[in-house]
């Protein structure tokens, strides 16, 4: 008996091994995925020159800590390094389409000149 016992254990064994391989995530690696994440998104945020509230608020699903974590680090590492931020380009086009759909007349970023297009209109 203790062969076939010995089989059955080392079977359960193999198959618990594989869950990871099945799919079955375990919570320390997805909670250190998230937080690394967070550190990426901050620093990313820092060295964009966005202040950290600015982080906050366009990552709301981040993790605040981790975030900051990340922020504080870029913020070291540049002052070290004496490194200038980068604007940030793609912000000026979401915020311009953020600014468009708020709006059923079609009233977005000053295009033509300085003037909405609802500006043009007469009284009625």
């Amino acid at each position: 008996m203790k062969p076939v016992s010995a089989l059955a254990a080392l079977g359960l064994l193999a198959l618990l091994a594989g869950c990871e391989q099945l799919g079955i995530e375990d919570p320390a690696k997805i909670a250190a995925a998230k937080e690394a994440e967070g550190k990426a998104i901050g620093s990313a945020c820092r060295h964009a020159m966005r202040a950290i509230e600015d982080c906050y608020a366009l990552n709301p699903k981040a993790q605040k800590a981790a975030v900051f974590a990340g922020w504080r680090e870029m913020d070291e590492y540049m002052r070290e390094n004496k490194l200038e931020g980068v604007l940030p380009q793609v912000a000026h086009q979401a915020e311009g389409r953020s600014s468009e759909g708020q709006s059923d007349e079609g009233a977005s970023a000053p295009a033509e000149g300085g003037k909405s297009k609802s500006a043009g209109k007469g009284k009625s």
